[in-house]
């Protein structure tokens, strides 16, 4: 299975920026999909998370009111909304296929089995 993620780009602070990321295969059986970013000097962090079945999402506190996750389950999307964008978002943003289902681990990088190739996002002040 292969991971697309695209969306990312140059934005002024306070904008706002949509992440899509699709999977090559449609029939591909997941858990959850994941979104993590990696800033310039930093370890990857968790930002969202979305169950493919019932659509829950799971935000990494920080985010959450800015950033909104949501899936397409008949185009094989996930996506990550992101608005009130701050120069400290600034960073490589990755999806990534959870195929586990242990969702006290969904925010632990590890327990994703796939992942994309990242995109690029930076805020300017």
């Amino acid at each position: 299975v292969q991971l697309q993620a695209y969306g990312g780009g140059l934005v002024q602070a306070g904008g706002s920026l949509r992440l899509s990321c699709a999977a090559s295969e449609r029939s591909f059986s997941r858990y959850a999909m994941g979104w993590f970013r990696r800033a310039p000097g930093k370890e990857r962090e968790f930002v969202a998370a979305i169950k493919w079945s019932g659509g829950s999402t799971y935000y990494a506190d920080s985010l959450k009111g800015r950033f909104t996750v949501s899936r397409d389950s008949a185009k094989n999307t996930v996506y990550l909304q992101m608005n009130s964008l701050k120069p400290e978002d600034t960073a490589v943003y990755y999806c990534a296929a959870n195929l586990r289902g242990i969702v006290s681990m969904i925010r632990v990088p590890s327990t994703y089995q796939y992942w994309g190739q990242g995109t690029l996002v930076t805020v300017s002040s």
